[in-house]
């Protein structure tokens, strides 16, 4: 099974190769990168790049069982494309999404770039409905963060936004963060609140949405003792 990745970064490749190292082994990753989506999404708006997602969609889609989008700000935008590229298609955040709605009624979502918040807050409000639950979204923007992961300041990045979730986390039921680039600082996360991020949960249902088996695990469960 082959599952394409389209991302807006070259820094998510290392990091969904070894998701699916450890998670998925033998499932076969492609990955396209089109920084440029991005760059124009976030000045123009998502909507102003759909026919060129439209088009890395068919690309990507070629010779793929699904394809992964791992770019929060235009996965919308690709999910919406998905009968046009001819398979799956899933946006990276929405099992996170789903994950938030069934913690609690009071969301935070936290970007470090501003035109991540919406599409996501919306993502969240969809999943929301979906299952029939109230929700209040608070969006927060991570200033200064985004400067420092594109510089290549990984651990300042982190740094910045490790203190924001920190300072809303006792605030709300769930923490979302927006973008998969920040998905380790939910590591640095103050125990109690849920502190969500989506490599992880996206890698594992566009693997199943590919039609790769699910592992074992490594242990099996004990038997239920004979009656």
């Amino acid at each position: 099974m082959t599952l394409a990745l389209l991302h807006t970064s070259t820094a998510h490749i290392p990091v969904f190769d070894a998701l699916r190292d450890a998670d998925h082994p033998g499932l076969a990753l492609r990955h396209l990168v089109h920084e440029d989506l991005l760059a124009r999404a976030r000045a123009e708006g998502p909507d102003a790049v759909a026919d060129d997602v439209r088009a890395a969609l068919v690309e990507a889609a070629e010779g793929a069982d699904a394809v992964l989008c791992t770019c929060s700000t235009i996965g919308g935008v690709a999910e919406s494309h998905a009968v046009a590229a001819g398979v799956p298609v899933l946006r990276v955040d929405r099992p996170m999404a789903a994950a938030a709605v069934r913690a609690g009624p009071v969301v935070a979502v936290v970007a470090t770039v501003a035109s991540t918040l919406e599409p996501t807050a919306a993502l969240v409000r969809e999943e929301a409905a979906r299952a029939g639950r109230p929700v209040d979204i608070r969006t927060v923007l991570v200033d200064g963060a985004w400067e420092r992961f594109a510089a290549g300041d990984r651990e300042g990045h982190l740094r910045l936004v490790a203190g924001v979730v920190e300072r809303v986390a006792g605030t709300v039921g769930a923490v979302v963060l927006a973008q998969a680039s920040m998905a380790d600082a939910a590591d640095r996360a103050p125990a109690g609140t849920p502190v969500l991020s989506s490599p992880r949960t996206g890698l594992s249902a566009a693997a199943r949405l590919s039609g790769h088996p699910m592992e074992a695990p490594a242990t099996a469960p004990p038997a239920d003792p004979a009656p």
